[in-house]
């Protein structure tokens, strides 16, 4: 892996990798929904869209999507809290063609006026489609509760009547704010040569403008004092429910002890939420536990789809293993099992040239580093038992308990009284 930064403040990452045929090239910008006014809500989710709506060069989608086509191309694009990415995935003699595309998408699309207005319609399916998909749609009613008061609290793609108001000047101004060099990170992964590769981003990418300040977010800090609940009444047969504690953040020393406990209690088939209310209760058709970090605060989940005539039954085993793991802490055999877990599952990611691009542009972006796989893996079989238990007791406590629920019901107040650990 090589780093180097280009005379505007754009950083670069190359990783070359024999044993592949593909590149991935993926280009990282530190601005997502929590960079947002409550004027622009879900603007950065809208001009992800936009982008592949035709450049000077390339003046409609078919152009855009034909191109890449042809030479059968992988392309996406994707808007997170704190990050907008755009990624083309090509056999690595195409290596010119992703990097001309994504720079021509990225400086040259033109943002016509009807296009936006034809593309609000997209989007507000968008969010109704997520709206009527309960196991989604959960997520964002605890994030309304855990962050009330702070932009991340919003659903990334904003609301109906925000993107109704968005427009073409409105997109412009935002992208001359954040869509700059110094805010941008490019990581290529896969069948390159290094130097051929530095001159074409030079090309593409290294005449571009800066700005000299980077632009900031609004800091999350918590004032919970006791449990929170959000009930959302919808008719279904099976209810869905998201329970969330705050956790490390992404420079914190506790947050692999924090990934490796989110695998003990419900990062796997044989973990004790996955054993416990599914196989042994048969309560459940999913459930799951992860642990999801940001620069300035951390959020670990529990989401499950429940039997909606035992959810008092579910609620109180998913807590009284919640319990039982911060109480009597884990056992050295989950621990190392869980060790292998995440090793297996980094090893196996690492083989794909798109996960790899982006394991680096992240932490760059965010922690201006690249710590490499084997030096995350050291860190992860470095971790002990003291650790975890130690994590634990920190991330769950009582009055930090946070509660989503959607389903069939009514009234909270049956739910309050189970919120205890």
């Amino acid at each position: 892996m090589q780093k180097y930064t280009l005379k505007n403040g754009t950083r670069v990452i190359l990783t070359p990798q024999k044993e592949t045929q593909a590149v991935t090239v993926l280009v990282l910008y530190g601005v997502g929904s929590r960079y947002e006014s409550e004027e622009v809500a879900g603007i950065s989710h809208f001009l992800e869209h936009m982008m592949f709506k035709g450049t000077t060069r390339r003046p409609n989608t078919l152009a855009l999507s034909k191109e890449l086509d042809q030479v059968g191309a992988q392309f996406n694009a994707f808007t997170g809290k704190d990050h907008t990415g755009y990624w083309i995935k090509v056999n690595g003699e195409h290596l010119e063609l992703a990097l001309d595309m994504l720079s021509d998408m990225l400086y040259n699309s033109k943002l016509e006026t009807t296009e936006i207005e034809r593309e609000k319609g997209t989007i507000i399916e968008e969010i109704n489609m997520y709206e009527d998909t309960p196991m989604r749609h959960v997520e964002t009613l605890l994030e309304e509760i855990v962050f009330k008061g702070n932009f991340l609290g919003r659903d990334i793609a904003g609301s109906k009547k925000s993107v109704k108001n968005t427009t073409r000047e409105k997109m412009l101004a935002y992208l001359k704010n954040h869509y700059t060099p110094l805010n941008c990170v490019i990581s290529i992964a896969g069948n390159l040569n290094l130097a051929l590769t530095k001159k074409m981003l030079l090309k593409y990418f290294g005449q571009r403008a800066n700005r000299d300040e980077k632009n900031k977010f609004l800091p999350f800090v918590s004032s919970q004092k006791k449990p929170q609940l959000k009930l959302q009444y919808k008719k279904t047969e099976q209810v869905h429910l998201t329970f969330g504690f705050l956790g490390p953040q992404l420079n914190d020393h506790d947050l692999v002890a924090a990934q490796l406990l989110s695998v003990i209690l419900g990062g796997s088939m044989s973990s004790r939420l996955f054993i416990n209310i599914r196989e042994r209760h048969g309560l459940c058709y999913y459930i799951r536990a992860t642990h999801d970090a940001l620069e300035d605060t951390g959020l670990f989940t529990i989401a499950a789809g429940l039997d909606k005539k035992r959810i008092n039954q579910a609620i109180t085993l998913i807590l009284k293993e919640v319990q039982l793991i911060k109480n009597k802490g884990i056992t050295p055999a989950e621990l190392n099992k869980a060790q292998e877990f995440l090793k297996g599952h980094l090893i196996l990611e690492m083989e794909d040239s798109a996960n790899v691009s982006e394991w680096y542009a992240r932490q760059e972006l965010f922690l201006n580093k690249s710590k490499t796989p084997e030096q995350k893996i050291k860190e992860v079989m470095a971790v002990t038992k003291n650790q975890v238990d130690l994590v634990a007791k920190k991330i769950f406590k009582n009055e930090k308990i946070n509660l989503a629920l959607i389903g069939p019901y009514q009234t909270t107040k049956e739910f309050e009284k189970l919120l205890s650990l």
